[in-house]
């Protein structure tokens, strides 16, 4: 049970690290543009892909917006 304890941890912390690093990514495209040298990816705009995605699936989109928010909240706790 410990082992499952540790690694529960470990996606926890990972998941942490995952969002701050997200937040990052977005809050330097914001403030330098779409041309962050050490930031390859358009950070911005996949997040804006993801919200169109999921805002043109409708329901099923408003249920996958629940459970994401409903995991990360549990996460946090």
């Amino acid at each position: 049970m410990e082992i499952l304890n540790k690694a529960v941890g470990l996606l926890k912390s990972l998941t942490s690290l995952s969002i701050s690093l997200l937040a990052l990514g977005v809050v330097l495209q914001v403030l330098f543009g779409a041309t962050v040298p050490f930031v390859q990816v358009d950070v911005v705009g996949s997040v804006v892909d993801v919200t169109k995605q999921l805002g043109s699936e409708g329901l099923v989109g408003l249920v996958a917006l629940w459970v994401l928010v409903a995991t990360l909240d549990k996460n946090s706790e």
